[in-house]
């Protein structure tokens, strides 16, 4: 049996991202056994993939914080022995930053990432024993994609599979609009959002994560009445939201990735970033609106939605 480990830790789009490349390596080797190695706040969208053995939580960024307590050591020192419970066939670190191949060097098996031209951060090839050239340049998806295929040695074919299966929702009429994002430039007018909410003619749904992000929707909210804000959810509760909405609209924000790789209809807002690079990707019932510098109107939007 092929055994497969893939190291893709954060954030919540880029481990959306990798979804499509563990489906190739699940066709390509049917019956391996494939470990996810991801955050722990992500790791229920690795459990959602039905080819995924083991999901592997990691919890760098809560151990960054609390580095000088024994506590944390003893953690991270049982977390290693668990990971090296298996020696794998290949380990593929699709993120190569400087953690993820730290990471990667822990794992037993044939290390494999991106080499220096490739990488996104320059440190992180020195730990692959494998090096594979993957052009910049191309959507996130399409990279990890074929990084998995060089270090698997498999051929490429048909369109991106994100094979998440959510758990089941009824669908109904409502909307979730994904108001958040993590940039300034990336987020589209209030009085947008408030003029999308009146011409959808249906309850809305605002989910939020920070506090900045609750004011946000809260603003919305107030100034369109017959929306929904929810509590702060979990992944689990989040897939169940999309999977029965009408339609969802959201920024550059993993959210909206993970929406439309769960088949939602979903409409991506670009306004500061380049939707070649990281908009929706390969999802049939979703589609991209804006560019870098030009944020979309209402009208746009809408005519994406139908």
């Amino acid at each position: 049996m092929t055994t497969i480990l893939f190291v893709k830790t954060s954030s919540l789009g880029d481990v959306v991202h990798n979804c499509p490349a563990v489906s190739d390596a699940a066709r390509a080797f049917p019956g391996a056994a494939i470990d996810w190695v991801v955050e722990e706040p992500f790791a229920g969208i690795a459990a959602m993939h039905p080819a995924v053995r083991r999901v592997i939580p990691v919890a760098v960024r809560r151990w960054r914080s609390a580095l000088w307590k024994p506590a944390t050591w003893s953690e991270i020192g049982a977390w290693r022995r668990g990971l090296r419970r298996e020696r794998y066939d290949a380990v593929v670190d699709t993120q190569s930053l400087l953690k993820s191949a730290l990471i990667t060097s822990l794992a037993l098996g044939k290390r494999h990432g991106l080499d220096r031209a490739s990488a996104r951060e320059l440190l992180a090839p020195l730990f692959y024993d494998v090096r594979h050239a993957v052009p910049r340049g191309q959507h996130a998806v399409e990279r990890n994609r074929q990084l998995s295929a060089q270090a698997l040695g498999y051929s490429l074919s048909g369109p991106p599979d994100y094979g998440l299966r959510a758990p089941a929702s009824a669908k109904s009429a409502y909307a979730v609009l994904l108001t958040m994002t993590s940039r300034e430039d990336k987020l589209w007018p209030d009085e947008r959002w408030i003029a999308l909410a009146h011409e959808l003619r249906m309850p809305t749904m605002l989910p939020w994560g920070s506090d900045a992000e609750r004011e946000r929707a809260q603003r919305v909210a107030a100034a369109v009445g017959g929306t929904t804000m929810p509590r702060r959810l979990g992944v689990d509760e989040l897939a169940s939201l999309f999977v029965g909405a009408a339609a969802v609209v959201g920024l550059d924000t993993g959210l909206t990735h993970f929406a439309a790789a769960l088949g939602a209809p979903t409409v991506g807002i670009y306004c500061g970033s380049d939707p070649a690079l990281t908009g929706i990707y390969g999802a049939p019932r979703a589609t991209n609106v804006g560019a870098p510098g030009h944020a979309p109107q209402v009208d746009e939007v809408l005519r994406a939605l139908a």
